[in-house]
């Protein structure tokens, strides 16, 4: 072996020469390594209590946080869990009709520098199946206080209309660390507070789209790679919300306090660990593209096509003073437009942290984007996009915009806020309330999520937004209909 550049030499056939720190010798010369010999029967005992002690931690290693079914299509469905420890993770799977018919998924390592995080995609399964599934960490079958199922998705194209589902729609998260958080009242409530996350189960969505916010960076997180992964850990692991992570399936977008610090653009540093970690804790169907890094892709859900946009890690500031300057970045942008002509979904979606349509935003918006902004709107109009809505989140209060295009059919944008953040201040309310294109009755400053139900032969389909408190209470209902987001033929 070899210390600081020198070989250590041993001429006995049955000792090792270990570095030492021997008193005596530390005495004379507390600079000089010692060396002292260690029997081979000793080195071998140390051996293997070093390998029984690795063994027991990944025999104890067990579910943290999930399972969650991520995004699902016909033929496969991704599965997210995270483990107290290292070790191997299967899923093991069956459909519901064949129980005795059990499958399995790869088994993938659980390593300290993924924090344990286990991905799973399972397949090959047949269209419109519901499965069971259980996690296996190490062998052992986890257990959780929840029957664990998943969908495929139904091929209903060409046969017949679509199906009615659920889906609940959050933004701003912010789950309470008292050491880490700013002095004052709790910014994310009291304890009785996440109540809402039973309340979103009890709603029994079959996909819960979470719309940035998630979680919140704090000072003490955003300057570190190992801050960040310290937040990610801390809040997914929070005990109340599993249940809603293992009801129905997930997908998510970003915004500034999960991409970095609050109103974050493309100029933070660690945006590029701030990407790797979303990709680790939510199984979406897609990331950006090969050239283009970014969390916006396209998410197809029975008759919806949502539209997930990346609206941090391209953005430059809002108050920058340059002509051109970018919310989504040309070849975020570029994309979009491709991929809305594209689609054959009868339904689309577009889903963004900013809001989009607000006029009289005070805050960040897709308004201090103006030139992108019009144009993107323009091209929907002169391609004569058809079944477009927008959902947004970011602002702390929830309403429904009604915006008037000439020419063609009305744009609504479906901005819901908080879910357990602080509802915004007096003066943002007083403000906002009065915003003109808000379809009346709908402005709620409190803790909420929403719902929107789709539903409905495709000659008479409809979505039906509900906004649904705490304690579920409905705070209101509206329904759209898709024949009248339209463009009228000339």
């Amino acid at each position: 072996m070899f210390f600081a550049g020198g070989p250590i030499r041993s001429s006995a056939r049955h000792h090792l020469w270990v570095i030492g720190t021997r008193d005596n010798q530390k005495l004379a010369n507390p600079n000089r390594p010692t060396m002292t010999r260690l029997p081979l029967t000793s080195l071998f005992i140390a051996i293997v209590s070093l390998a029984v002690m690795s063994v027991s931690n990944a025999q104890a290693s067990e579910l943290k946080a999930g399972p969650m079914v991520g995004a699902t299509a016909m033929r496969q469905a991704k599965i997210w869990m995270q483990a107290t420890g290292q070790g191997t993770a299967q899923i093991e799977y069956w459909d519901i009709a064949t129980p005795e018919r059990v499958r399995k998924s790869a088994t993938v390592p659980l390593t300290p520098d993924n924090d344990f995080v286990g991905q799973f995609l399972v397949g090959l399964l047949e269209p419109g199946r519901s499965y069971g599934y259980r996690v296996l960490i190490n062998g052992k079958v986890q257990k959780v206080p929840q029957t664990l199922a998943f969908k495929s998705q139904a091929l209903w194209q060409w046969r017949t209309d679509a199906l009615d589902w659920r889906m609940a729609f959050s933004s701003c998260g912010f789950v309470n660390e008292p050491a880490y958080d700013r002095l004052g009242r709790p910014y994310g409530g009291p304890p009785e507070a996440k109540r809402i996350y039973d309340t979103m189960v009890s709603a029994q969505p079959d996909l819960t789209l979470w719309g940035g916010d998630y979680l919140y960076f704090r000072e003490a997180d955003e300057d570190s790679e190992l801050g960040l992964r310290y937040r990610w850990m801390y809040d997914r692991g929070t005990p109340e919300q599993q249940g809603i992570l293992r009801t129905g399936s997930h997908i998510a977008i970003w915004d500034d306090h999960e991409f970095g610090p609050n109103d974050s653009n493309m100029s933070y540093g660690l945006k590029g660990e701030a990407l790797r970690l979303f990709k680790l804790y939510w199984p979406n169907s897609s990331f950006g593209l090969p050239e283009t890094p970014g969390t916006f892709g396209v998410h197809r859900f029975n008759d919806v096509d949502f539209f997930l946009l990346d609206n941090r890690y391209h953005r430059d500031h809002d108050d920058l003073k340059q002509k051109n300057k970018t919310m989504l970045g040309a070849t975020q942008l570029r994309w979009l437009k491709n991929a809305l002509l594209a689609s054959v979904a009868p339904i689309k979606i577009l889903v963004s942290g900013s809001q989009v349509t607000n006029e009289i935003n005070r805050s960040e918006g897709w308004d201090k984007f103006p030139e992108e902004r019009e144009a993107f709107l323009k091209f929907l109009t002169d391609h004569r996009i058809n079944g477009v809505m927008i959902l947004s989140g970011d602002r702390h209060f929830t309403n429904l915009l009604r915006t008037e295009r000439p020419g063609t059919y009305a744009l609504h944008e479906l901005t819901c806020s908080p879910l357990l953040s602080g509802p915004s201040s007096t003066t943002t309310r007083e403000h906002e309330s009065k915003n003109p294109a808000i379809v009346p009755g709908t402005f709620v400053n409190q803790r909420n999520f929403c719902t929107l139900d789709f539903k409905g032969p495709r000659t008479d389909r409809r979505i039906v937004i509900r906004s649904v408190a705490t304690d579920g209470q409905q705070l209101w209902e509206r329904e759209l209909k898709l024949s009248e987001m339209q463009t009228p033929r000339p």
